[in-house]
């Protein structure tokens, strides 16, 4: 019973993470590589503000404000240095691995023995308050002005540009929110596990596309299912597909291997449902909307 509350402990921490993807990847059409290093950037933070004695809510938004910067930089590199998303998210991965060993000072810190948000409280109870937090609070600002001009940007960013709207800025933002939500996942992870790691962000961008195409495949979002709970559900089904895995025999060494057989399936799953997000788009003709967005900008 306490390996399954542990699956779900995780599954609810990554799926924070995997919020953030969604917001880059899936709303933004842009596959952001410097997750990879903002999940590790998290996680470096929380360990050293523990070390100092300093509070974990406070190291854990601290953390989310770090990985914030990294999606500025990334954003920065992308629209104003026109460098192609995929680079621009390698580059800064590259700058924040260099980054991480710095601020950490070697490549593994272990904090088992501070406390953190965990201390005194049923970590289950803890990564479902904060899950339901981010959800809520993602699927408030997609409704706003705000919201539908950044689902607008990776849908049909022409039709943005001509609305009068610089979709640079809400690229930038998007990012930022995206790699912030990695990163306070990252320092949520690191506190339930004890140690931070400068290893343990790798494969953050693959394992998010994971979980939101599970979640897109098995669970048709609609009036009544918000794509930020069939992201949350996809994340627990893939954590727990992992840990069936390993349970048959397989070992860590096919993780991966695992992982790219679980994606293929999905996609092929969910091919036959693909629909498009061209209402996103007429919602944003809305005037209301329109002037909102000018005058935010």
């Amino acid at each position: 019973m306490e390996v399954v509350a542990g699956v779900l402990v995780q599954g609810l921490i990554l799926s924070i993470m995997v919020l953030g993807v969604y917001i880059s990847y899936k709303i933004l059409d842009f596959p952001d590589l410097s997750v990879d290093g903002s999940f590790s950037l998290g996680a470096a933070i929380i360990a050293v503000t523990l070390k100092s004695g300093i509070s974990p809510i406070l190291g854990s938004v601290l953390a989310l404000v770090a990985g914030c910067i990294a999606g500025l930089l990334t954003g920065i590199l992308h629209v104003k240095f026109k460098i192609s998303n995929l680079l621009s998210g390698i580059l800064v991965m590259g700058i924040l691995y260099s980054v991480n060993l710095r601020i950490m000072g070697k490549a593994n810190i272990p904090i088992f023995s501070d406390t953190n948000i965990f201390f005194n409280f049923n970590p289950l109870i803890v990564a479902l308050i904060f899950v339901v937090i981010f959800k809520i609070t993602i699927d408030m600002f997609l409704k706003t002005g705000l919201g539908y001009a950044l689902k607008g940007v990776g849908d049909n960013p022409q039709m943005i540009k001509s609305l009068g709207v610089e979709i640079g800025k809400i690229k930038i933002f998007g990012l930022m929110i995206s790699n912030g939500l990695v990163a306070f996942s990252g320092s949520m992870m690191a506190q339930y596990q004890g140690f931070s790691d400068i290893s343990m962000g790798i494969g953050t961008l693959v394992l998010g596309i994971a979980s939101i195409i599970i979640g897109a495949s098995i669970i048709k979002s609609g009036k009544f299912i918000k794509q930020t709970s069939s992201v949350i559900i996809g994340t627990l089904i893939y954590q727990i597909t992992i840990y069936l895995a390993m349970n048959i025999g397989l070992t860590p060494m096919d993780l991966k291997m695992v992982t790219s057989f679980v994606i293929i399936l999905f996609i092929t799953i969910g091919a036959r449902n693909k629909s498009g997000t061209t209402k996103t788009v007429r919602r944003l003709l809305n005037v209301k909307n329109t002037r909102f967005i000018k005058k935010f900008l």
